[in-house]
């Protein structure tokens, strides 16, 4: 094997002579790579920008929101009684409050049971939510009270094979989110395991009616009427929180208050010492604008110092920034300036520059602030800070609301003309409900048939007429003669026959029964007094109250509701109702049903002389309520209900035909006031004042923000531009090392091919050389 070594035959350094080759083709390399260094700094200084821009505009986003500037303070006098904060409609001013009592949730205890794993019983538990009134309560039990539903709707929550254990039904109750917790007490008893349901909400209107269909073990579990049968027991009673500001009665069913005071939302936390009260004071939250303008003023110093960083020139060093010189800087510099120097117009605002507040604009490009004229300022024209800062709408009608705008949407003071109101869709009956049934009062069997001077005297109360009658003293020789003594008495009370009034009297195996000869919920009979009540009617008669409709399950009890596009059966709950609580139970069903629920559809039912109404809580040409069809519709409707689809508002904005979408009335497109969106209320047509819209400075900074961080602001393309010529260098790199590599090959496999040739040479002339020496030695 032989060993070479370049050079050896023919004294070329060849190593040297294709370094020095390599170092010549290398430097288009060297300026690649500078190049590359210069791209990558620029990129990351971008990057720097990029992230400080970002920083800016979260902070200018947060002080477009008028809130920011109009915010209230509230301090109580008395931390343990109540605390309380306040919004930007807050009024400012003390205010005496006392608090009698707190608001609390109803809780029932369900029966004890041995363990809480052993099948209780399967069915359907049905929750209504209502006020329990009139009658008594001892040891948690209702004895001769009613229940009104608040007409929230009904609830239900399945209990199956699966989950019909004391533990099951817990966790069904708790999964089902009905506004009720379950939870699982141990009283150490011989029965230990008792279910306590707690109702979420708090307030009188808030107890709860449970309907249990199914097994009886269920029932007896958990079947809780206020007026009927009751299973549980109740160990706390649900109650409204009772309270007096400035001396005016409260009564709430929360402890967290939001409607009394405008804008102030109290959490009453403990009672009031007898003959003491707490005040609260409101107050704008000064502090709180000084604080935003500060942040403002800090944010725009921080990001013009990045700024000026990146693009500074240092003329002692004669050393450049990176950006130095860097258009895209220079864009971004004078357009946030631009901001700041043209005054904000539209607003009809006390102010209209920065410096009139205090803030003003340095030669370096900074801001600084004046706190001693924001003091002032904020002072002389508190709300009027706003308008410098975020978007604003005032407008000169009360009932014309400003709630949106756009980037599109121009400064300035626009006309609001309303052509048309928005309305809510309804439904109305045809006739008013039928199925009417009277009062009536059914005693006990009568003691005896003989009436005497002990036992003669009745005081009967008939449709809200009160009369004493005095029934002839023998003694009857049947229940029924009794029955048509009283019945010829009573009809024949000048009281009762001057107010219309008359009743019948019937027997039934000695029972007596008086019932009014007028129906529905007006209708009232019984017996209040007199000497005979006791023996003629028992000690305690039944009394039943008049109704203006009955619902039979099955009959007459279900409704196909369609509202505002969805539909959905309904089932009412069998009944005697009077037509105010018919409404209450319909409105309950339709607003319980989650179809409706779900997408915030609800409806207002109420009834005028018998008539049903129904009117969905929407605007628009979108809102409509009706019934199409089921068992109840002709006995509740009188047939198919008249329906009035909703209307959506109609008007102008800047002499512009606006867009209506319910009472939403939305600058035209094209127009200045295009994107400006306004809620039309009221009732007036016509002329309806001005707007006057602006945009605030941190407003109009977090436009620009947008737009240069974009995909197409200033700040992605120079950042792409700058990322494409890093990829492009890289290739010019990868490309030129490749063709140095190839060169290095190239020169090597020369210069050792000539190596070779010039030893072959030298070794050619040491040979002639020798011959020819040789031959002048031999000559």
């Amino acid at each position: 094997m032989s060993i070479s070594a370049p050079g050896i035959g023919s004294s070329l350094d060849v190593n040297s002579i294709v370094s020095q080759l390599i170092a010549i083709d290398s430097q288009p390399l060297t300026t690649l790579t500078k190049k590359q260094a210069s791209f990558q700094a620029k990129l990351s200084a971008m990057g720097s920008v990029k992230s400080s821009l970002s920083s800016f505009q979260s902070a200018v986003s947060g002080l477009s929101n008028i809130t920011k500037f109009q915010a209230a303070t509230v301090s109580s006098s008395d931390a343990t009684v109540a605390s309380a904060s306040g919004s930007s409609i807050a009024v400012p001013g003390t205010y005496s409050l006392q608090v009698t009592s707190l608001a609390q949730a109803q809780k029932l205890v369900a029966p004890g049971q041995v363990t809480t794993n052993t099948a209780v019983g399967s069915g359907t538990l049905t929750f209504d939510f209502g006020t329990i009134s009139g009658g008594s309560s001892a040891s948690g039990k209702y004895t001769g009270s009613s229940f009104t539903s608040n007409a929230a709707g009904v609830k239900t929550v399945t209990i199956d094979p699966g989950n019909n254990t004391l533990a099951g039904i817990r966790d069904a109750i708790n999964g089902a989110s009905i506004g009720v917790t379950a939870t699982i007490l141990n009283d150490g008893g011989t029965s230990p395991y008792r279910l306590v349901l707690t109702q979420t909400n708090s307030g009188v209107s808030n107890s709860m009616k449970i309907a249990v269909s199914g097994d009886a073990g269920l029932s007896g579990l958990l079947g809780q009427d206020p007026a009927g049968t009751q299973a549980m027991t109740e160990n706390q009673t649900a109650a409204n929180a009772l309270f007096s500001v400035d001396g005016i009665a409260v009564s709430k069913n929360s402890n967290t208050v939001t409607d009394v005071l405008p804008g102030v939302t109290l959490n009453l936390l403990g009672k009031t010492a007898v003959g003491a009260s707490t005040s609260l004071t409101v107050a704008r939250d000064t502090a709180a604008i000084t604080a935003s303008v500060t942040e403002f003023v800090s944010a725009f110093n921080k990001i013009t110092e990045t700024l000026n960083t990146v693009s500074a020139f240092d003329t002692t060093t004669n050393t450049a920034a990176v950006l130095n010189g860097d258009s895209s800087i220079r864009a971004i510099q004078t357009q946030i300036r631009n901001v700041l120097n043209a005054p904000v117009a539209g607003g009809n605002s006390a102010y209209s520059i920065l410096s009139e507040i205090g803030v003003s604009l340095q030669k370096t490009g900074e801001l600084t602030l004046d706190s001693t004229k924001l003091t002032a300022a904020v002072k002389d024209h508190y709300a009027d800070i706003a308008g410098l800062f975020a978007a604003v709408g005032k407008t000169t009608d009360s009932q014309i609301t400003y709630t949106a705008a756009t980037t599109n949407t121009k400064p300035g003071a626009y006309a609001v003309n309303i052509l048309q109101l928005a309305t809510q869709g309804s439904a109305v009956g045809l006739s008013a409900v039928t199925g009417a049934g009277s009062a009536k009062t059914t005693g006990s069997a009568v003691a005896n048939l003989l009436v005497d001077g002990s036992n003669d005297s009745l005081t009967v109360l008939l449709n809200g007429v009160s009369a004493s009658i005095s029934l002839t003293q023998k003694t009857y020789s049947t229940a029924a003669d009794l029955a048509a003594e009283v019945q010829t008495r009573i009809n024949a009370a000048s009281a009762f026959t001057n107010a219309g009034a008359s009743a019948t009297v019937t027997n039934n195996a000695g029972v007596l029964t008086i019932s009014s000869n007028k129906t529905g919920s007006a209708s009232a009979a019984s017996v209040t007094g007199g000497n005979g009540k006791t023996s003629l009617m028992g000690s305690a008669p039944t009394i039943t109250a008049g109704f203006d409709t009955a619902i039979t399950t099955g009959l007459n009890d279900t409704l196909d509701v369609q509202l505002n596009g969805v539909n959905k059966t309904i089932t009412l709950a069998a009944g005697n109702y009077s037509f105010a609580s018919l409404a209450v139970e319909l409105q309950g069903k339709i607003n319980g049903a989650t179809e409706f629920s779900s997408l915030g559809s609800a409806v207002k039912v109420t009834q005028n002389a018998g008539v049903l109404s129904i009117l969905s809580n929407t605007y628009g040409a979108n809102s409509f309520a009706t019934i199409t069809t089921g068992t109840a519709m002709a006995a509740l409707f009188g047939g198919s209900p008249t329906t009035t689809r909703g209307l959506d508002v109609k008007g102008t904005i800047n002499g512009a035909a606006a867009v209506g979408i319910g009472q939403l009335l939305t600058g035209a497109t094209g127009d200045a006031s295009e994107g400006l969106t306004l809620v039309a209320e009221g009732v007036a047509l016509g002329a309806r004042g001005t707007i006057n819209y602006s945009q605030g400075y941190a407003f109009q900074l977090n436009t620009l923000l947008t737009g240069m961080l974009g995909a197409n602001g200033p700040v992605t393309s120079r950042t792409d531009g700058l990322s494409e010529s890093i990829k492009s260098n890289t290739k010019s790199q990868t490309a030129l090392k490749a063709t140095i590599a190839a060169n290095e090959k190239r020169y090597r496999a020369q210069y050792t091919a000539l190596d070779s040739v010039i030893s072959k040479l030298n070794t050619t002339s040491t040979y002639l050389t020798q011959q020819l020496a040789a031959i002048a030695k031999n000559s």
